[in-house]
């Protein structure tokens, strides 16, 4: 390289600006965000729910979105107490990692996965950390049960529409199917609100499986906070209510 070449390589180095960092995702929520929910057993009151975001945390590198969904409630013959746990890629919201722990009617699955939207593969790992299987084929923007129920209030929902994803990080659950089926006022301890209803499908079991036969109200505005959720179980039925909500940055939701 000559002189000339190597003050131009120089001044061209210094005088680069610098990479913009990534920018995020422009999404309803904000941290500290919290709904809570009362948990019936078809009519009787039986526990309480929520869904947090808890905060912004460091991922591999990724700035990512840690949210909660906790449901625990039930009767003397039947209990459910689920929490999804997701840590989701701020700039994209693809999910980098999800703790699933789910009781319900005695049985007790406890689940732990990385998952690595770059590769598209996923590892799933034993509570202490330790791989318990071999990398997996993923798929492109991955999304777990989690992370599921926020990407829901970034979708451009009309009623009629049928809104297909391939999304789910394990291929064979997919595809997830939204169903939107009406919009409706609807009545909550937290208030009145009108809401649009949809049907989540996704190939898993729990609350939002096939035969769970699940619907959500969400509010029917751009903030689309969940206001009510009814599932079918093989005894009754897992409802929830919204009896307060508390936004993190952004404003409350209007009556």
């Amino acid at each position: 390289m000559t002189p000339l070449a190597s003050l131009l390589a120089v001044v061209a180095a210094l005088t680069t600006p610098p990479a913009s960092p990534p920018q995020r995702m422009e999404v309803p929520w904000r941290v500290g965000e919290r709904a809570e929910y009362d948990v019936r057993f078809t009519s009787a009151k039986v526990g309480t729910g929520s869904m947090e975001v808890m905060g912004i945390v460091p991922v591999r590198g990724h700035d990512a979105w840690h949210t909660m969904f906790r449901l625990k409630g039930g009767t003397f013959f039947y209990k459910v107490n689920d929490v999804f746990e997701s840590w989701s890629d701020v700039t994209n919201f693809t999910s980098l990692r999800f703790h699933s722990d789910q009781e319900e009617g005695g049985k007790d699955r406890e689940k732990r996965y990385e998952i690595f939207p770059d590769r598209s593969v996923y590892v799933e790992e034993t509570a202490k950390g330790e791989n318990a299987t071999k990398e997996q084929v993923s798929v492109e923007q991955p999304l777990d049960d989690g992370s599921f129920l926020y990407f829901i209030r970034t979708v451009p929902l009309e009623v009629g529409q049928t809104y297909t994803f391939h999304r789910y990080f394990r291929p064979d659950r997919n595809p997830v199917t939204i169903k939107v089926l009406r919009k409706e006022r609807i009545k909550v301890p937290a208030g009145e609100f009108d809401s649009i209803v949809i049907q989540p499908i996704i190939k898993t079991k729990g609350i939002f499986s096939e035969s769970g036969e699940a619907q959500v109200w969400l509010m029917d505005d751009p903030s689309r906070i969940m206001l009510q959720m009814k599932s079918k179980l093989k005894i009754g039925s897992i409802n929830l209510y919204l009896t307060s909500y508390r936004p993190g940055a952004a404003a409350p939701p209007s009556r």
